[in-house]
């Protein structure tokens, strides 16, 4: 397979608000959008969103209820991330928390209920993935 590209679909009833938490909030753009669908792209990442039922839409289990699945969005300072989004009101799920693993990070639920984690690669704890890794 050649991939072109790639972007997750959510399905949702709320697609206008979607649209302008990603677009206003999270910095993404349009690329496309219908009274059905919207593409939007963050530099790198892209995702869509798309109202249930339409004709277009391939076989799926439905609408999105937010479990089993979450976004990742990878920046380069979380802390300064998280104190623009708390400035401007964004309702924050998950407070800044360095992980002993290795990430700063932080998480939004966007308006279909999709988990937003927002990431910053940091150092481990020494010793931390010793048991994972051979």
């Amino acid at each position: 397979m050649r991939l072109a590209g790639g972007y997750p679909v959510v399905i949702t009833e709320r697609l206008r608000e979607c649209r302008d938490f990603y677009v206003g909030r999270l910095g993404f753009a349009v690329v496309f959008e219908a009274d059905w669908f919207v593409l939007l792209d963050g530099g790198g990442v892209a995702v869509a969103f798309m109202l249930p039922e339409h004709p277009s839409a391939p076989p799926s289990p439905g609408p999105h209820t937010g479990d089993g699945a979450f976004l990742t969005l990878q920046v380069t300072d979380a802390a300064a991330e998280y104190a623009t989004l708390l400035a401007a009101g964004v309702e924050i799920a998950l407070p800044l928390t360095d992980e002993p693993w290795g990430q700063r990070r932080f998480g939004l639920v966007d308006p279909a209920g999709q988990w937003v984690d927002v990431v910053e690669q940091i150092q481990p704890e020494p010793g931390w993935w010793d048991p994972y890794i051979g």
